[in-house]
């Protein structure tokens, strides 16, 4: 009876009574391919537009490059690549794609699926042939099968850069008192707003509460929003600031007398249905070169003086 081959790596399968006297040299050929198969590694140039490359595996001692465990795609391209493997074969992979040029590459089987390399991703996969399909395993990791990482003596999370030159790394403290998870937030936040925690490890986002952001000049009447600051000249006619009408605690507003002229042409502060000092009545401000804040505290004393 002849030798046959294996499904996966084609080593020689000897049967007894046969080959006499050249065991050993098939024995050392059909090592080699295994090696290949579990070190083994190997280049292909997948240069030019878009085609699909025909991998296959000889029969041993033949060399084939398919077999290699790690798996280098090169070359420059032109078009979308697709690579393929023979139907049938089980057999684990990694590999990288090295090629230049904004294009996909997919790495399947002949007919079935396979993973794809977005036109930016020149990255590295690990992947396996399950004889019908190429599965991609760092995308089909799950929390049933890969619930939590664990770094040990403050190692880093690291964020390489689109050159793989530099990075951004998150770590722990040096001294961590009790364990903490922080929570990320469901949304995005706006514009200048930072991360903020409630102290249980929730994370949302939030506006500073620093300063008024202040706007330029006022010379006529206008509506106040909240968390700034104005500028008001009255030196042609006194002035109407309108407040929120739906201002929340800690909300504040600044004015200033722009021109020192309050006390000839007054501001006046309209309420818009909330108190200013517990009173129901309008704010006038009628003292040269005055500067006030307003902080809103409840629907009871509305509006409160924070300077003046």
């Amino acid at each position: 009876m002849a030798s046959t081959y294996s499904t996966d790596l084609k080593i020689e399968l000897m049967v007894t009574g046969e080959n006499a006297g050249t065991w050993g040299n098939k024995t050392n050929d059909n090592l080699n391919v295994i090696q290949q198969a579990i070190v083994g590694y190997g280049e292909q140039s997948i240069a030019g537009g878009a085609q699909t490359t025909a991998l296959t595996i000889a029969n041993s001692p033949t060399l084939s490059v398919a077999r290699n465990a790690v798996l280098k795609l090169t070359g420059a391209i032109t078009g979308n690549q697709v690579v393929t493997i023979p139907d049938g074969i089980e057999k684990t992979y990694i590999i990288e794609n090295g090629t230049t040029g904004a294009f996909t590459v997919q790495f399947k089987t002949v007919s079935g699926t396979g993973p794809t390399w977005s036109t930016v991703d020149k990255g590295i996969k690990v992947l396996y042939s399950d004889g019908t399909n190429i599965v991609d395993v760092n995308a089909n990791l799950s929390a049933s099968s890969f619930e939590q990482i664990n770094l040990p003596t403050q190692n880093e999370i690291r964020f390489e850069d689109a050159s793989g030159g530099q990075y951004v790394a998150l770590k722990a403290g040096t001294t961590v008192a009790s364990n903490v998870t922080f929570t990320l937030p469901t949304a995005d936040g706006t514009a200048n707003q930072v991360l903020q925690t409630n102290g249980s490890g929730a994370l949302t986002f939030a506006t500073v509460s620093g300063g008024a952001a202040w706007q330029a000049v006022k010379t006529g009447n206008f509506n106040v929003t909240a968390k700034e600051g104005y500028f008001v000249n009255t030196s042609s006619a006194a002035i109407t600031a309108t407040l929120p009408s739906s201002p929340a605690l800690g909300d504040f507003v600044s004015f200033i007398d722009y021109a020192g002229t309050f006390d000839t042409n007054n501001l006046t502060i309209a309420r818009n249905g909330k108190n200013i000092q517990g009173v129901a009545e309008d704010l006038t401000v009628s003292v040269e070169r005055a500067g006030l804040t307003l902080v809103f505290t409840d629907n009871t004393q509305g509006w409160l003086l924070q300077n003046k």
